[in-house]
């Protein structure tokens, strides 16, 4: 059985190369928008519109399962993967990292959308955006901000449009090390930190040079999502469960117990 891995993430690479070594039939998909890992087992990269849609590239392809290890905010993605997957009648199971947990010296608060973001950033005077992708329309709704004096703005992929003067853009893939974001807030004066709350421990050290200088953190909500068959926040658990049902072994005993039924 063929199962089509959704992902994109560092723990999809690890999963999909541990689902690959012990002989399961893994199609590993990502939007190859920042970089494509090497992988060894089949890649398609730029999405399923190339290919009519995704419920009909798991027919064409014959796919068994679908297994989602996006990023936790790949809201579009995963909520198309438990619909296309109802609509071939296939499983699709999803694992996300757990989200971060908040500490006594950490000042956080959650925003739900654009609205309620640029309300809680307003009297700030120097945000580090790391919250990812930003359309040019809130940047300039960010540089209309009163307080605002000048945005810090750091994502992976280079923007698509041309940045006002006020906006310091820094091209950067984690892991990032907690000396050089300490030293980061500090050579930019940074005075609040607006993120998602991505989990894993990739990007968790702004959050940890944060605490140190008192500085508070603006994160994104997570997004609610369909409820897929089943969900995991352990790659263990999540690898274990996966060899289980669509290993080698799960392969033998099922012939084994149909074997002992005739």
């Amino acid at each position: 059985m063929k199962v089509l891995l959704l992902g994109g993430t560092a723990d999809a690479r690890r999963l999909a190369d541990s689902l690959h070594r012990e002989n399961v039939s893994i199609i590993y998909s990502l939007a190859g928008l920042v970089r494509v890992p090497k992988v060894d087992c089949q890649l398609v990269v730029g999405g399923f519109t190339q290919f009519g849609g995704l419920a009909r590239y798991l027919k064409d392809n014959n796919i068994g399962a679908i297994l989602d290890v996006t990023h936790p905010y790949a809201q579009t993605m995963s909520s198309k993967a438990v619909t296309a997957a109802k609509d071939v009648g296939i499983p699709c199971w999803r694992f996300h990292r757990p989200a971060w947990q908040q500490e006594e010296a950490d000042d956080w608060k959650y925003y739900q959308d654009e609205t309620d973001f640029l309300a809680q950033l307003d009297g700030f005077r120097v945000p580090l955006l790391s919250a990812g992708q930003m359309s040019e329309v809130l940047l300039k709704r960010v540089l209309q901000l009163p307080s605002i004096e000048r945005i810090v703005w750091r994502t992976a992929v280079e923007p698509k449009f041309d940045l006002p003067d006020k906006i310091d853009w820094i091209k950067a893939i984690g892991p990032f090390a907690l000396e050089d974001e300490r030293q980061l807030l500090m050579d930019h004066s940074i005075d609040v930190i607006v993120s998602k709350n991505s989990g894993g421990s990739a990007t968790y050290s702004k959050l940890e040079a944060a605490r140190e200088l008192s500085i508070p953190v603006l994160l994104h909500a997570r997004p609610i999502l369909p409820e897929a068959e089943r969900e995991f926040s352990d790659t263990e658990d999540c690898l274990k469960a996966c060899l289980a049902a669509w290993g080698k072994a799960s392969t033998h005993i099922k012939h084994q117990q149909k074997d002992n039924q005739q």
